[in-house]
C-alpha cells in the first residue's frame, strides 16, 4: 500500500536522476486508493476543526502536489526522450520504464514530429504535399456547425465570414454553393 513517503520518495529520485526512473505499474491505481482513502478519511471526521482533519487535509493536498510534480518531471523527461528519437531514430531508452500511457503519448509524439520533418523536408525541395492544405473561403450562406475530415467539430459561419479551412473541406462546401474560394491559385 502506498503512503505519503513513497510518493516523496518517488518524487525525489525523479528529481535527481536523468532517465526516466522505473516506477511499479500498479502505481497509479495505488496513487488512486491512496488519494480516496485520504478523501475518506477527511470526510468521515465531524469536527472541522480538529488538529487531525487539518492534518488530513494537509497531507492530501501535499500528496497531490508531489503526484503532480512526479507526472510533470516524467512528462520533461519524456519529451527530452522524444526529440532524441525524432533526431537519431533510437527509441528504446527508458521506454521500459514508462507507464503505458507514456509509451502511447511518446509514440504519438515521435510520428508527429516525424510527420513535420517530412513536411519540412518537403517544402525545402519544393514540393507541395498535396494531402496537407488549407484554402481560405468565404461563405454564401448561414452554416451550422459540422465535423471535419478528422472529426474535429467546425463552425458555426454566418454569410460572410472567411475562414481557413482543410482543402477538403472547403472543396465539399464550393461545390455544395455554400462558400467560394477567396483567391484561386
Amino acid at each position: 500500500m502506498l503512503v505519503y513517503e513513497d510518493l516523496y520518495e518517488l518524487l525525489r529520485k525523479e528529481k535527481y536522476s536523468e532517465s526516466l526512473q522505473q516506477i511499479d505499474k500498479n502505481f497509479l491505481s495505488d496513487f488512486s486508493v491512496y488519494l480516496k482513502g485520504l478523501r475518506e478519511e477527511n470526510s468521515n471526521n465531524s469536527d472541522l476543526f480538529s488538529d487531525s482533519v487539518l492534518e488530513g487535509k494537509k497531507q492530501m493536498e501535499n500528496s497531490i502536489a508531489l503526484f503532480k510534480g512526479l507526472i510533470l518531471r516524467r512528462k520533461k523527461k519524456l519529451l527530452q526522450l522524444v526529440f532524441v528519437a525524432a533526431e537519431t531514430g533510437i527509441m528504446k531508452r527508458d521506454y521500459e520504464n514508462m507507464f503505458d500511457f507514456e509509451k502511447r503519448m511518446f509514440d504519438n509524439l515521435v510520428r508527429t514530429l516525424e510527420a513535420g520533418d517530412k513536411e519540412l523536408s518537403s517544402i525545402l525541395n519544393g514540393k507541395k504535399d498535396s494531402k496537407i492544405g488549407y484554402k481560405m473561403i468565404i461563405f454564401n450562406e448561414n452554416i451550422e456547425q459540422f465535423v471535419d475530415m478528422d472529426g474535429n467539430l467546425i463552425g458555426p459561419f454566418s454569410k460572410g465570414n472567411l475562414a481557413n479551412l482543410d482543402s477538403k473541406v472547403c472543396d465539399i462546401l464550393v461545390s455544395g454553393g455554400k462558400a467560394t474560394f477567396v483567391d484561386e491559385d
